[in-house]
């Protein structure tokens, strides 16, 4: 298979040794995404505005992969205050409300910056027409 590295073009990337994302066949992985715009800290102090921000860099990024929000099928959401947990929530919820990933929400000691509260790490999957089942009778099961 292919692979694609996506860049966002921040000096960390080669600093590091990592890209925004990679796409590997229909498979693409978002890197662990804040609220930055180059050195610059975005909502400092707003885990709202922090989210919103960080999943709208995600959109770009997926976006450059050939995806979008809509393929996202796991998030990761680490944050450094759990009692901010429903400010992330809702700022995750205006973007995937509808689109229900499977998600997970961590409380973590610190991010790269001390302003930061909420990094963001993304899995998508582009939809190759498979079949899938969409009847159950498991009560449990949702379409």
């Amino acid at each position: 298979m292919n692979r694609r590295n996506i860049s966002s073009g921040a000096v960390w990337e080669d600093t590091v040794g990592y890209s925004r994302a990679v796409r590997v066949g229909n498979t693409i992985e978002v890197s662990g995404t804040t609220a930055t715009d180059g050195d610059e800290t975005v909502g400092e102090g707003d885990a709202y505005d922090q989210t919103k921000h960080a999943i709208s860099k995600i959109e770009k990024a997926l976006k450059l992969a050939g995806a979008s929000l809509s393929d996202v099928v796991r998030t990761r959401i680490f944050v450094t205050d759990i009692s901010k947990w429903q400010e992330v929530g809702k700022a995750h919820g205006e973007f995937f409300g509808k689109i229900k990933p499977a998600s997970t929400l961590l409380a973590v000691k610190a991010l790269i910056k001390p302003e930061l509260l909420v990094e963001i790490e993304a899995t998508a999957v582009l939809d190759r027409g498979e079949n899938f089942l969409t009847h159950s009778t498991d009560p449990y099961y949702e379409v």
